[in-house]
């Protein structure tokens, strides 16, 4: 996902009495912070997985009996539903086994976005942390805040910016490919139509791409844990790529375009993203385009540094960068979730 990318010295050796450095290896206590932070998005994201296999389970409310009662409302019926959840999930190994499903589809795209954006600093010889997985409180979200590497040496050349920015979504995007298809082949059908409100996660290009090739009726069906982690992944894949500050596609537009128009098109992502939330809310009742919105306009106020070297990125990359715009496409759509 987006890096930090420390401010870059004025004053850079010449070009030719550059060589690539070795990046710093972790250290012990390093793969241990991240490993317990990956245990934990495991743990929560599973839980997470559970939510969307189980079905709507009732948790008995507290009992109101005073002041105090009333004050730890809120947090005892959150521990309530959340115990819930967890008995029956127990008791009913297939939701505990569809919880895990999706745990693993998750994080195996998130680990790939991630390790695509550490593999390619470690060739450039940049210092980068191992991946930060970020979890989230049960009933939260998809159980995750998402992942994230820090760069912390500055980019030695354009072409490893675009490299490193871009290395990421395409390798979170391949791994994503089979996680979708066997999610939507092993689509069902919705036994009767669902008649309080619900959320309805509407079809990638992708999805409906892969359900037009299969056969697949993707408007009554019920997603399943592959689907909802290859749609999140769509979804976070379509995020990163936007081409504003330092999000995956702000450096891939930086190194292809240059500061001026990687400025513009910030703005001009920002300005079509805030109409989208709009209409997004209007048509179909979700304020998601919000959040989105307001994500970008953090990002527009992030500056982006430029990297030591400005060298021509070369026809290979110019061809990567065309395929990047097709795995955008594919990710993206304009209304993610209808609320009825």
């Amino acid at each position: 996902m987006a890096e930090s990318i420390q401010a870059i010295p004025n004053l850079a050796p010449p070009r030719e009495s550059r060589v690539r450095r070795q990046a710093a290896v972790p250290s012990a206590r390093e793969w241990l912070k991240h490993s317990v932070l990956f245990l934990l998005t495991f743990a929560t994201t599973t839980f997470a997985g559970i939510v969307i296999a189980a079905p709507d389970i009732n948790a008995p409310e507290p009992k109101l009996s005073g002041i105090l009662s009333y004050i730890l409302y809120v947090p005892d019926y959150y521990l309530r539903i959340v115990g819930a959840l967890l008995s029956f999930a127990i008791a009913h190994p297939i939701v505990l086994s569809q919880g895990l499903a999706f745990a693993v589809s998750l994080l195996t795209i998130l680990m790939a976005h991630e390790m695509g954006h550490y593999l390619a600093c470690r060739y450039y010889g940049v210092d980068a942390t191992l991946p930060f997985f970020i979890p989230a409180p049960p009933l939260f979200l998809a159980g995750t805040f998402g992942a994230f590497i820090k760069m912390k040496s500055p980019i030695p050349s354009r072409r490893a910016l675009f490299d490193i920015g871009l290395a990421g979504p395409l390798a979170g995007f391949v791994m994503l490919l089979p996680i979708a298809l066997v999610g939507i082949l092993t689509l069902q059908v919705a036994p009767t139509p669902a008649t309080a409100s619900v959320i309805i996660f509407n079809d990638p290009l992708l999805f409906r791409i892969i359900a037009g090739v299969t056969g697949r009726n993707l408007l009554d069906a019920v997603p399943n844990p592959y689907y909802m982690a290859a749609w999140i992944g769509l979804l976070v894949t379509s995020l990163n790529l936007m081409p504003v500050g330092q999000l995956d596609g702000g450096h891939g537009t930086f190194a292809a375009f240059g500061p001026r128009a990687h400025k513009l098109l910030g703005r001009l992502a920002f300005v079509v993203m805030a109409a989208i939330a709009l209409l997004g809310y209007v048509w179909h009742g979700s304020p998601s385009g919000f959040l989105y919105t307001i994500l970008l306009a953090i990002m527009l106020k992030v500056r982006h540094p430029a990297p030591e070297e400005m060298e021509p990125l070369g026809s290979a990359r110019i061809i990567v960068a065309i395929i990047t715009l097709i795995v955008f496409a594919l990710s993206f759509w304009p209304f993610p979730i209808t609320l009825t």
